[in-house]
């Protein structure tokens, strides 16, 4: 049995239960004619037994001494009309006056049960002998002054089991033949119906892909969580629990009562895959990758894959930080050493005076600089990128200027540094492109970075070539690049993800020829954003 495959074993079980409730019902059936033919029968007998006892040539003739031949004959047609098996009329002494059998006539009828009918009632009793099981209905005779004279006695047998089938036999057999046929093609159709739901695979092949994926997704690295169509946990593998710190099995609850942040419901109801968005929960960092289950067409549940990146933000915002303080420190180097040269050659020409007032004035501007910065930035990676970016300006002939009024003193509760330097990165040198291939007197880009405890407000001017309105619509897509190279179109869409996350709201101003203003609101406490172009 173990080695049927499962099509033959839903066929054989369904057809199995369909036998055994023909058989089940065969015996209620079979219960049900032999009750109706008993009820039939003693109806029956109960009348034939009262129309023999309220004949008057029975009732007048009854005590006559001859008797038997005036009722046997009349009493014999009653019996043959109605289907008895026989009638016997008795007098007050138990005589019999009528039997199918001529040699019963005269005899004496003695049974127990008798004995009531002599006391003027009507009754039926059930007797067994060796032809079967019988009926005898017991009707008294009664004569015109209300006085019992005898006893008249019907009696006849109940047909058994193997008559009622034979009796039978024609419906039962198109019943059951027809009920064969419908069992049959069901357990086709619903064998069929199982091995299509299974997408045709064996018990034991499901139950092995169910050991492997259950030690595959365990094994992982990366947390699992996947949720059916009505957001109840499916998966929940145990670098989940560790990720979310869940000490229980999750699976079988809704993934909003366990972990309602995961934004696996928000992929369920919109049918979009969210990958490379970040997370973060409590204390850690998290990289998602979220996908919808689709089956015909339909989602039928989300995936979720979530990777700790705590560390690795960590040693990513180190490195950015010492990225930018490179930057600056290259970028110094080739501005001091033209500095250097400058007043190497008003040495040489004589002029030592002017040689040292141009350093002591490139020193002091070096040193308001950096004091600007260290006064109204907190933060040193965000300190250095800006500096570095002033010397990068000043390489490519572009004043980057800060605003006076600008001031960092701590980061929105949705952001972090990585996020910070990654945006004003960008925006810085989103607007060095723009002036890149433009031919003005002066290019500039104002940088403005102000907060208060409700809002932080980043904005970058530049008066490089602008953008159309097509470019601007496009300007957030993946990929999407005016310039020509390779890695491009990626700046503004990460840019894009950092404003999702904040619940920024950014506002892009262009005017092609004139130049751009970006500007980028985030709330300090959290809250929702929008894009306005």
């Amino acid at each position: 049995m173990n080695r049927l495959r499962i099509y033959w074993k839903i066929m054989l079980l369904s057809f199995g239960l369909v036998l055994f409730s023909l058989l089940i019902g065969g015996i209620v059936l079979i219960g049900s004619l032999t009750r109706l033919k008993e009820d039939e029968l003693r109806n029956r007998l109960t009348i034939t037994a009262q129309t023999v006892a309220n004949l008057p040539n029975v009732i007048e003739t009854i005590d006559d001494p001859d008797a038997a031949a005036h009722i046997a004959p009349v009493a014999d047609k009653i019996r043959i009309l109605n289907r008895v098996s026989y009638i016997s009329v008795l007098d007050m002494n138990r005589r019999r006056l009528s039997h199918p059998l001529s040699e019963r006539i005269g005899g004496t009828f003695a049974a127990e049960e008798n004995e009531t009918a002599f006391a003027e009632h009507t009754y039926v009793s059930k007797v067994r002998n060796e032809a079967g099981v019988g009926l005898r209905a017991f009707v008294p005779v009664m004569n015109a002054a209300h006085e019992q004279v005898g006893v008249v006695v019907a009696g006849g047998l109940l047909p058994g089991i193997d008559e009622l089938i034979r009796e039978e036999k024609r419906p039962l057999a198109v019943t059951s033949l027809i009920s064969l046929l419908f069992g049959i093609f069901g357990s086709v159709l619903l064998a069929r119906h199982i091995k299509r739901q299974m997408f045709n695979l064996e018990p034991q092949e499901i139950a092995r892909m169910f050991r492997e994926r259950t030690a595959a997704f365990q094994a992982m690295q990366e947390g699992i969580i996947a949720i059916d169509r009505s957001g109840v946990i499916t998966i929940f593998n145990e670098r989940a629990k560790q990720i979310f710190g869940i000490k229980h099995d999750a699976t079988g609850r809704a993934i909003g009562d366990v972990i309602p942040e995961t934004r696996l419901m928000e992929v369920l109801d919109s049918g979009q895959p969210a990958l490379g968005k970040e997370l973060k929960f409590g204390g850690t960092i998290l990289w998602s990758n979220l996908i919808p289950i689709r089956e015909a067409g339909d989602t039928v549940g989300a995936i979720g894959i979530f990777q700790d990146r705590t560390e690795v933000t960590r040693m990513a915002e180190e490195l950015t930080g010492v990225r930018e303080f490179v930057h600056a420190l290259r970028a110094q180097n080739h501005e001091h050493m033209n500095k250097i040269h400058t007043a190497a050659g008003l040495i040489q020409l004589g002029k030592q005076q002017e040689a040292l007032n141009y350093l002591f004035e490139i020193a002091d501007q070096q040193e308001e600089i950096t004091r600007f910065l260290q006064q109204h930035f907190d933060d040193d990676g965000v300190a250095g990128l800006l500096l570095g970016k002033i010397s990068r300006g000043k390489e490519l002939g572009i004043e980057l200027r800060i605003n006076p009024n600008s001031r960092l003193k701590r980061f929105p509760e949705l952001l972090d540094r990585h996020d910070f330097v990654l945006l004003l990165g960008n925006l810085i040198e989103n607007a060095f492109d723009a002036l890149a291939d433009v031919e003005a007197e002066h290019k500039e880009v104002y940088v403005s970075i102000e907060q208060n405890e409700e809002l932080l407000s980043i904005a970058v001017e530049d008066n490089g070539c602008g953008m159309s309105q097509e470019t601007i619509d496009r300007m957030l897509e993946r990929g999407f690049s005016t310039k020509e190279g390779e890695n491009r179109g990626m700046g503004l869409y990460l840019l894009n993800d950092i404003v999702t996350k904040g619940n920024g709201k950014l506002t892009c101003e262009s005017s092609v020829g004139l130049g751009t203003t970006m500007e980028i609101i985030f709330p300090m406490k959290g809250g929702t954003g929008t894009r306005d172009e």
